[in-house]
């Protein structure tokens, strides 16, 4: 039976309506359009450092972890770098509003059925992974920064779990995935779905040669975690399931060493730059 007006059920209806409406308008107002695009250009800064610690590693330095802490903590060194790090962290909250809006929402401009659904999932994830990267950010903005070895606790507890091997085995075969992903999304130039191309030829190629291969780069190197993650559950051993740093860390220790770590690293450059170009022309 239909809750006639003035009862209580039409109006928890007409409330929950109202506050879903005007969390709709916040996620879609200009203010969160201007900070997600500071947020996506905020996101190739950070690659650019990471691909810098890289570099570094690759020559025998680098001081600084390899990952986002890694290059949070290079900003954290001085004035101009903690207040870069605080535009940061309003421009992931507002990614991440915004990719909440996505995924509960929706995406205007896909028609498909099943890949408005596999494009909503993925900015679900999104949504959490900004999440934390704000809190990161802003941990380190104030010096509290993070104990970086959050993955390797998570992969011992989940390897004490019955079966506990074989879902740290599985996680791992998922990252393994999501990196091949991010290959083929590179090499298909997928990206450009979500993207207002610019009609300039010119600026059309820089961003689809910055694209193909910081996504191909990027691929890599979430492949490479995967693969420690596998072995991780293989060996029953934690330590190994480590992030980003280890990853790029171990690529040096292949038999073309440095060298492949240089190409990554010139990789995860180029996916900075094309990042700038994302806060641009992404469709918001």
């Amino acid at each position: 039976m239909t809750s006639a007006p003035g009862r209580p059920g039409s109006t928890a209806k007409r409330a929950a309506g109202s506050a879903g409406s005007t969390a709709k308008d916040i996620a879609n107002s200009r203010a969160v359009e201007i900070g997600t695009r500071v947020g996506l250009a905020c996101y190739g800064v950070t690659h650019l450092l990471i691909a810098w610690i890289a570099l570094q590693i690759a020559f025998g330095g680098g001081g600084e972890q390899a990952n986002q802490k890694g290059a949070f903590e290079e900003l954290a060194g001085n004035t101009f770098g903690v207040i870069l790090l605080w535009v940061i962290v309003l421009g992931f909250v507002a990614v991440a509003l915004w990719r909440l809006e996505q995924a509960i929402w929706g995406y205007r401009y896909v028609s498909d059925t099943k890949k408005q659904l596999r494009k909503r999932a993925i900015s679900g994830f999104k949504v959490a992974v900004f999440t934390v990267l704000a809190v990161l950010a802003a941990r380190t903005a104030i010096g509290s920064g993070s104990g970086g070895n959050g993955q390797q606790k998570a992969a011992a507890g989940a390897l004490g779990l019955p079966g506990g091997q074989w879902i740290v085995g599985l996680v791992g075969l998922g990252i393994i995935i999501a990196g091949g992903s991010k290959i083929y999304a590179g090499w298909k130039k997928s990206f450009e779905d979500d993207m207002d191309m610019p009609s300039d030829p010119k600026a059309r190629t820089a961003v689809e040669r910055s694209g193909q291969i910081g996504f191909i780069a990027k691929g890599v190197s979430v492949g490479v975690i995967g693969i420690l993650v596998v072995l991780a559950a293989i060996q029953f051993d934690p330590a190994k399931a480590s992030g980003l740093d280890t990853a790029l860390r171990s690529l040096a220790q292949t038999p073309l060493g440095p060298w492949l770590l240089v190409v990554v690293a010139l990789g995860l450059a180029a996916y900075g730059v094309f990042c700038a170009f994302d806060a641009k022309y992404h469709r918001v």
